[in-house]
C-alpha cells in the first residue's frame, strides 16, 4: 500500500476520534488489533479506551503536528488537548474530575496492513499528565527538574 494511502487511513481515524465517530472502527481497525501501550489485544478492547477516555475528557482533541510514514508503518505526532471534566475509570481506577485543563504531546506508531489498523503503541509524558490532573504532585527537586511549560 503507498505511503500516501496510509497517511490518508491515519487522517480518517484521528479525524473520527475528533468527530466522536466510534462507527470508523469496524472499517479501519483490524478484529485481531494489537495495542502496545495498554497491553491488551482486539478492536473493541481498543475502542473501550476511546470510550473510556470520552467520558472522562468530553472535549478532547488531537491536532496532528507531524506524520512520517515508511511502508506499513506510521509514526504521528499529535498535540492533544482536554479537559477532565467527567469521571474517568482507567483500567478499574476512578478518577473524579478535577476541572483540570490537559495540554500534552503525543507520538503514536500504527501499522497498517491491508487498509485497517492492526496494531499501535504510544509515547507520551504520563508523569507530566498526571501531575496536570491533580493526581500526583511533584517534590521541590522534581519542581526543579520538571518546570511549567509556560505556552
Amino acid at each position: 500500500m503507498s505511503v500516501e494511502k496510509n497517511k490518508a487511513i491515519m487522517r480518517r481515524f484521528i479525524e473520527a476520534y475528533n468527530n466522536r465517530n466510534l462507527e470508523i472502527f469496524e472499517e479501519l481497525v483490524a478484529p485481531d488489533f494489537i495495542d502496545h501501550t495498554h497491553q491488551q489485544k482486539g478492536r473493541e478492547k481498543f475502542k473501550k479506551l476511546f470510550t473510556m477516555a470520552f467520558d472522562g475528557f468530553p472535549d478532547w482533541h488531537e491536532q496532528i503536528e507531524d506524520m512520517i510514514c515508511e511502508g506499513e508503518k506510521v509514526w504521528v505526532r499529535v498535540k492533544a488537548t482536554g479537559t477532565h471534566t467527567g469521571d474517568w475509570n482507567l483500567f478499574g481506577v476512578p478518577l473524579p474530575a478535577t476541572g483540570n485543563k490537559i495540554v500534552m504531546k503525543m507520538v503514536f506508531f500504527f501499522r497498517i496492513v491491508n487498509e485497517k489498523l492492526t496494531e499501535t503503541g504510544e509515547l507520551d509524558d504520563q508523569l507530566d499528565f498526571f501531575n496536570k490532573l491533580g493526581f500526583i504532585k511533584y517534590t521541590e527537586k522534581g519542581k526543579q527538574l520538571f518546570p511549567e511549560e509556560k505556552e
